[in-house]
């Protein structure tokens, strides 16, 4: 009894610590305010906008650069990016940027931050935009 309560415990131990070495969220759902607020006090971010160059055109956030998530080239061309750096994503309603999201991830990308909602939810909330 006494060997299984230690190996129960040692387990448990084991366990927690693990869980404390654990690497943070790395995907991050930002409301529109958050994300405005992430943007304006933040240096040395990267702020991408996933949606099509037509959509992008008819406005974007100031700063942002223009990569499609729907082109065959989207993995070639975030790959470009600096891995070290915070990367900030938008679509239209939040369903691409979730999808480039995961695919940053995948790259290798630790700060990843996606705007709830997107552009629309950005313009309903009266936000600064180019």
């Amino acid at each position: 009894m006494k060997n299984l309560t230690l190996f129960l415990g040692l387990a448990l131990l084991f366990f927690v610590a693990a869980c404390k070495n654990e690497s943070p969220q790395e995907i991050q759902v930002l409301e529109p305010f958050a994300f405005h607020q992430a943007l304006d006090h933040s240096e040395n971010i990267q702020l991408i906008d996933v949606r099509t160059s037509e959509e992008f055109s008819a406005g974007h956030l100031k700063n942002a650069v223009n990569i499609d998530v729907l082109e065959s080239n989207f993995t070639s061309e975030v790959e470009k990016l600096n891995l070290q750096k915070p990367v900030y994503l938008y679509c239209r309603s939040g369903k691409r940027s979730a999808k480039a999201a995961a695919i940053l991830k995948e790259v290798g990308f630790k700060q990843i931050y996606d705007l709830e909602g997107g552009y629309l939810q950005w313009e309903e909330n009266d936000l600064p935009r180019e």
